[in-house]
C-alpha cells in the first residue's frame, strides 16, 4: 500500500489563496508602471546560470546559500540575485545595447539559508539599475531614490524612510584612523543595537584597538538627525582623507539633486 503524502509547501517558499495573490499581482503591477514611467524597460533572465558565472566573484556565504546541481556535464544553480544574470547579460549583449542602459527587472530569487519570520528561500526581487558605457553622472543616483519614492507612494505608504549612503565615507574614515581589518570592525559595530555600546567598544579593544580611536569610531556611527545635520556632522569631524571627502562631497551632491526630483529630506 501507497503512503499518504501530505500536502505541504518546503520550508521557506510561499503561495497565497487567491484573494491575496489578486493583491500581490496588483502591487507588482504598480510597481512595474512606476518603472516604465521613469523610461526603465523591461528584463527577464533564466532563473538557472551557469553555476561559473554566480560564483564568479568566489565563492564563501554565496556558495553555501546557493542551490546548485549538475545535468550531465553542465554545472548550473538558481539565480540568488538579478544584479549578477544583469552583469552577464550586459557583458554577453554589449554590442546590442543602447547605453545608459536602464533596466528593471522584477522576478524570483532562490536562497538557501535558514528560513525564519520575514526571511524565504524563494522571493520576489523588483531590481531597477542604470548601467553606463563609461563613467555616470551622479545625477543618475539622485533618480534612482526619486524612482524608489515614487514607487512606494504609488502602493499607498504615506511615512517611510529612504537611506542613503556613500561606501567611501566608511572607508576613507577608516583609512583615516589607520584601521586594517575593516570587515571586523564591521561585524562589531553591526551588533550596537544587540549587544550595547560598551560591549561594542570591548570588542574593538580586543582586537587591538586603542581607547581614542574606539571613541572616534563610537562617535562616527552614532551620528544622526535629517540630511543636512548628517552631512554637517560629518563635515566637523574635519577628516584629512582624500577618500572620505570625495564621498561627501558626492553625498552632498545626491541630497541636493534628489531635492530638484522633489524628493523630501
Amino acid at each position: 500500500m501507497s503512503q499518504i503524502v501530505k500536502p505541504s509547501t518546503l520550508p521557506g517558499f510561499l503561495e497565497l489563496l487567491p484573494k491575496d495573490q489578486i493583491l500581490f499581482n496588483k502591487m507588482k503591477d504598480k510597481i512595474r508602471d512606476t518603472y516604465e514611467s521613469f523610461g526603465f524597460i523591461p528584463l527577464d533572465t533564466p532563473l538557472i546560470e551557469k553555476s561559473e558565472v554566480l560564483l564568479a566573484k568566489g565563492g564563501g556565504e554565496t556558495e553555501k546559500q546557493i542551490y546548485r546541481f549538475t545535468k550531465g556535464d553542465t554545472d548550473m544553480s538558481l539565480r540568488f540575485d538579478l544584479t549578477v544574470p544583469l552583469a552577464r547579460y550586459v557583458a554577453e549583449h554589449f554590442s546590442d545595447l543602447a547605453f545608459p542602459f536602464r533596466r528593471y527587472h522584477i522576478g524570483k530569487v532562490y536562497r538557501g539559508e535558514k528560513s525564519q519570520k520575514g526571511r524565504f528561500r524563494e522571493f520576489y526581487q523588483c531590481d531597477i539599475d542604470i548601467i553606463g558605457n563609461g563613467k555616470l553622472s551622479i545625477v543618475y543616483d539622485a533618480e534612482i531614490l526619486s524612482v524608489i519614492y515614487s514607487t512606494f507612494k504609488n502602493l499607498g505608504f504615506e511615512s517611510f524612510t529612504i537611506r542613503i549612503n556613500n561606501r567611501k565615507i566608511l572607508n576613507g574614515f577608516f583609512k583615516s584612523q589607520n584601521i586594517g581589518n575593516v570587515p571586523e570592525v564591521l561585524r562589531s559595530i553591526d551588533k550596537l543595537e544587540k549587544i550595547g555600546e560598551s560591549n561594542v567598544a570591548k570588542e574593538l579593544k580586543e582586537q587591538g584597538i586603542d581607547d581614542d580611536t574606539i571613541h572616534k569610531i563610537l562617535e562616527f556611527i552614532k551620528i544622526k538627525g535629517n540630511n543636512d545635520e548628517i552631512i554637517d556632522s560629518l563635515k566637523a569631524l574635519s577628516i584629512e582623507n582624500d577618500l572620505f571627502k570625495q564621498g561627501l562631497d558626492e553625498l552632498t551632491k545626491v541630497i541636493n539633486y534628489i531635492r530638484n526630483f522633489n524628493v523630501p529630506g
